[in-house]
């Protein structure tokens, strides 16, 4: 059986959308059909045209709403007044009604999720209390580090250049040490790992792993802010970045993981677990060179590097040749 795509029309709550169709094709038989893995990569990009067009709540967005006031799901649901369980069903990808949406989107405000709790009315007097003392915190606990997240991973916002994923700095700063500590890549090389990491995984699921934006420059494709990403994680002492002066005189930087920094595997699921594990099997002992050569080959960099050296859309990554 071999997998097959092309470009088709589908459906979904009477809105039409165009989506790359994967499917499996029998030559003996001329027969396809799709497996549930198919199924559910056809079925995410028509979810992802969709929220976007309607600014829906992608499901990170969801699971941060309620962290942020300590709520499991079910708690959350009665809050708002869903039906029981419905917050966790959203979270695993379904889609919220558009009144619904609009609700969640309503309470990230602390302000306005302190007077939908009072107007509810639903919480005893003890977890009432909780989440009032929460929300107060949430106000006057000023930091640093949304602006820096902001500033390193751009607007926070999901569309074709993220993956359709809310950028995750703390997901792609994993990735970064997930690399440094299996291959101690230099700095290029360590720009297209990222790449294929985030790409690969959005060729087999509809959706990438950090939500990072690439840009294509001369040497291929780069996180978009990428020297301001890896200070960072210096400054944070989360990298080691040792300097080697060549005989050209060009100065390269080569990536370790900081010997304190441990790797937070949970911060991934299984299936982007095993993209990040197969990207290392596949480039982690090529050189630099190299990567530069393969990135070079692919349709996501020629495309946008001679329009601009603008930025990639992950639906690019449809046309990878090297995964």
């Amino acid at each position: 059986m071999e997998i097959r795509s092309e470009k088709a029309e589908h459906e979904f709550r009477k809105e039409k959308f165009m989506i790359v169709y994967h499917y499996y094709f029998c030559k003996e038989s001329g027969q396809s059909f799709q497996d549930e893995r198919l199924m559910q990569l056809n079925l995410n990009q028509v979810y992802n045209q969709f929220r976007r067009k309607h600014n829906l709540p992608f499901p990170e967005e969801i699971v941060t709403l309620r962290e942020q006031y300590g709520l499991s799901a079910a708690k959350m649901a009665e809050v708002l007044g869903f039906g029981i369980n419905v917050y966790r069903q959203y979270e695993n990808g379904e889609i919220p009604s558009l009144s619904n949406a609009r609700l969640m989107q309503l309470a990230q405000d602390p302000r306005e999720f302190s007077r939908i709790i009072e107007l509810g009315n639903v919480l005893k007097e003890k977890e009432r209390k909780r989440i009032v003392d929460r929300v107060n915190e949430l106000h006057t606990n000023i930091s640093g580090k949304p602006a820096i997240k902001k500033f390193i991973m751009g607007t926070p916002k999901a569309d074709e250049t993220t993956g359709y994923r809310i950028p995750s700095l703390e997901k792609l700063a994993e990735m970064v040490i997930f690399f440094s500590a299996k291959c101690q890549p230099w700095k290029t090389k360590l720009n297209k790992l990222l790449f294929y990491a985030d790409f690969i995984h959005f060729k087999s699921t509809g959706i990438s792993i950090s939500g990072c934006r690439y840009r294509a420059i001369d040497m291929g494709p780069v996180p978009d802010n990428f020297n301001s990403l890896f200070d960072y994680l210096a400054r944070e002492a989360q990298i080691e970045i040792s300097y080697t002066v060549f005989p050209n005189g060009s100065i390269g930087e080569q990536f370790k993981r900081h010997t304190g920094r441990a790797l937070n595997e949970k911060i991934f699921d299984h299936d982007e677990w095993s993209t990040l594990q197969q990207v290392d099997e596949k480039f982690g002992l090529k050189s630099t060179s190299e990567m530069i050569e393969l990135s070079h080959q692919e349709e996501a960099w020629k495309k946008n590097y001679y329009n601009g050296k603008s930025l990639i859309s992950y639906t690019d990554a449809f046309n990878l040749l090297n995964c």
